[in-house]
């Protein structure tokens, strides 16, 4: 028995991504109340556990595995490969969600980029309304509040969720592409807002209507 083997047990029977040291967790907690079998992983560091993970995950990509494991946001988890998609998707028939339209995903871009943000900058940068869009990602579960600016009438501020972390592949939003240079590069604001209390209505979101976007992703055991 190897330590990478029990890893592989751990990723294979749980129903949601493990951090590495939930992992360490359930390796040391195994037979701590039987004192017949001594545990003998019991003093396993969390970087020996990280190793391992990334050994396990070298050791599929070597052997053309049908799945592979991943890094997501909140963990490790197995995948399917993209390349076995058509056949896997068979197991999946519900219709499918409709895709990202054009102004979605340059308004998901610049909220993912320079979050949190007001609609109003939003709106500065596109030059058009986006309160239809706004609202579809947030039902999408893409975007959510983050609160309110320190600025007159506090307006509302937008960010990204766990959940456009996980279905774009990304452990962080340092792993978005050029997000320094994009981060830094100018954009047009809004103008300051008049000292008046907001008017400005918080979006429903409709818990029903959330859906896995484009499906394109991996799915995940």
């Amino acid at each position: 028995m190897t330590l990478d083997r029990i890893i592989e047990a751990l990723l294979f029977s749980a129903q949601k991504p493990l951090t590495a040291r939930e992992l360490l967790s359930a390796i040391k907690g195994a037979g701590i109340e039987d004192e017949i079998v001594p545990n003998e992983f019991a003093r396993t560091s969390e970087a020996e556990v990280a190793a391992a993970l990334e050994q396990l995950k070298i050791e599929y990509i070597e052997q053309g595995r049908a799945f592979q494991l991943l890094e997501k946001a909140d963990g490790w988890q197995f995948a399917s490969e993209p390349t076995y998609a058509q056949w896997v998707r068979q197991l999946f028939p519900a219709a499918k969600s409709a895709r990202l339209t054009p102004p979605s995903l340059e308004t998901l871009a610049i909220i993912a980029y320079r979050q949190p943000i007001t609609r109003a900058d939003v709106e500065a940068v596109r030059g058009v309304a986006v309160d239809g869009v706004l609202q579809s990602l947030m039902e999408r579960g893409l975007v959510k509040i983050a609160g309110r600016a320190e600025v007159p009438g506090r307006p509302l501020l937008y960010e990204t969720t766990q959940f456009f972390l996980d279905h774009f592949g990304l452990r962080d939003l340092d792993e978005l592409p050029n997000a320094d240079e994009l981060r830094r590069r100018y954009l047009p604001t809004a103008a300051p807002p008049a000292a008046t209390t907001s008017t400005e209505n918080v979006p429903v979101r409709n818990s029903a209507a959330i859906s896995t976007v484009p499906d394109e992703s991996p799915a995940s055991s």
